[in-house]
């Protein structure tokens, strides 16, 4: 199941995305402000966000801005829902680094395919990714210090880019455990997120 964070001010507007997309299936999150979905995000992360732009405190542009600039959500796909449709306001939205940008009101069917056309084109460049790594979980090494067989599976399955839950669920191993592989390569290589266990393994699979 995919997970989606909606961004709005707007309860009766929240509501309806929100009821839109769990009719498709999708699991659901949101948050009534930029803020909010930022201190969400600490303890999650999306398969894609749907944001708002005109919101209290951090508007959307600053959101995407945040979120483009971080490590650790920055290649989470993003998508403005807005009744800004101004031409400049659409420029400003696709410079911030958003994927999508559509207009209220909304038409659902036309959401709901943005969505999946999205999400398809992820899974199918994790699925060429993987399909060059070949078997790189075999001969990754951190310098002086080899990664276990596990640390490699693991390491290899974060290079294209499934989550701990997916990871978990493709070595038939608890997510904990998948957690704990992951601190452990974290520590080893002193990497500090997932983004840079996956530059280190497609690096190691080009120098081989």
């Amino acid at each position: 199941m995919k997970r989606l964070l909606v961004v709005d001010d707007e309860p009766n507007l929240l509501r309806a995305v929100e009821a839109c997309l769990k009719t498709e299936g999708y699991e659901v999150i949101t948050a009534r402000s930029a803020r909010a979905a930022l201190v969400r995000l600490t303890s999650f992360l999306p398969d894609l966000i749907i944001s708002d732009i005109r919101m209290p405190g951090m508007d959307g542009y600053a959101f995407a801005r945040q979120l483009r600039n971080t490590p650790r959500t920055a290649l989470i796909p993003i998508v403005f829902l807005t009744a800004m449709n101004e031409t400049e306001s659409r420029i400003e939205g696709f410079r911030t680094g958003v994927d999508m940008y559509l207009t209220k009101p909304f038409e659902p069917e036309e959401l709901l395919a943005v969505i999946k056309a999205i999400l398809a084109r992820i899974e199918r460049t994790h699925a060429e990714i993987a399909k060059t790594m070949g078997n790189v979980s075999d001969r990754v090494v951190v310098h002086d210090e080899e990664l276990t067989e596990s640390e490699g599976r693991i390491a290899a399955a974060v290079a294209r880019g499934l989550t701990n839950k997916q990871i978990a669920a493709e070595l038939e191993i608890s997510v904990r455990t998948v957690e704990n592989h992951i601190s452990h390569i974290l520590d080893k290589r002193q990497f500090t997120n997932r983004v840079e266990i996956a530059r280190f393994v497609l690096q190691q699979e080009q120098n081989q």
